[in-house]
């Protein structure tokens, strides 16, 4: 009976050794599972880190976009558009350059009568110059706005015949040109406006060899 009790107890013994053993395996294998945890907390860390790294690449090209449109924007030749980009092609930086080249082709112009010239007497004015949108098929749009010396002037045509043909003389490119006498500046001057954008009067005027002669001899570049 002794050594039946004594085998049993020994049997409780590797019973209770191996619970352990299990118990220990188990702890380890948990250990283990902690650890694939951690493997996969790193993972999910790795992959964090992964998400961070493209989000800066972006921040980063973001910044790479900002500084070269700012570069861009302080370039000495900024970018042209509609208006400004016609008037580039014809060789003029904007709409005041076009402005002051006409200008210096109207300035010189003299009087039919007086020994002065338009600009002298005030019949033509850098204000009066409007350089306008163009048209539908891309044709640059001048109004030319003068000022008779006197309502009754008599040679208002005529003055308004050399501006045009001296403007259209003195640029190197096609532009639809309309010429105007300044608004109550002349007693008859809505006669005058349509003569001298009239097409079929002022070819007509110019076949006029008295005529052409006043032309010629007023919008000539002195020597």
């Amino acid at each position: 009976m002794l050594s039946y009790i004594k085998r049993k107890l020994s049997e409780s013994d590797s019973g209770v050794n191996s619970v352990a053993t299990v118990t220990s395996s188990c702890g380890g294998n948990s250990g283990s599972g902690s650890g694939t945890g951690g493997s996969g907390s790193g993972t999910a860390g790795s992959s964090s880190s992964s998400g961070g790294g493209s989000i800066s690449g972006r921040s980063h090209n973001a910044d790479e976009l900002v500084r070269k449109t700012s570069q861009m924007s302080m370039d000495d030749e900024a970018i042209a558009f509609g208006e400004d980009a016609l008037l580039q092609e014809l060789g003029y930086r904007n709409a005041t350059d076009l402005q002051e080249t006409i200008y210096d082709l109207l300035r010189g112009i003299r009087d039919p009568e007086k020994p002065c010239t338009l600009e002298d007497l005030n019949v033509i004015y850098e204000d009066g110059i409007f350089v306008l949108p163009p048209t539908r098929s891309n044709v640059s749009v001048v109004r030319i706005e003068f000022n008779p010396t006197v309502p009754h002037c008599s040679l208002a045509t005529l003055i308004g015949l050399c501006i045009r043909v001296k403007v259209e003389r003195g640029l190197p490119h096609n532009i639809k040109l309309d010429i105007f006498i300044k608004k109550g500046a002349h007693q008859t001057e809505e006669e005058i406006n349509k003569q001298i954008n009239d097409k079929e009067r002022i070819a007509a005027a110019m076949e006029n060899p008295n005529l052409r002669n006043l032309v010629e001899n007023c919008i000539k570049d002195e020597e």
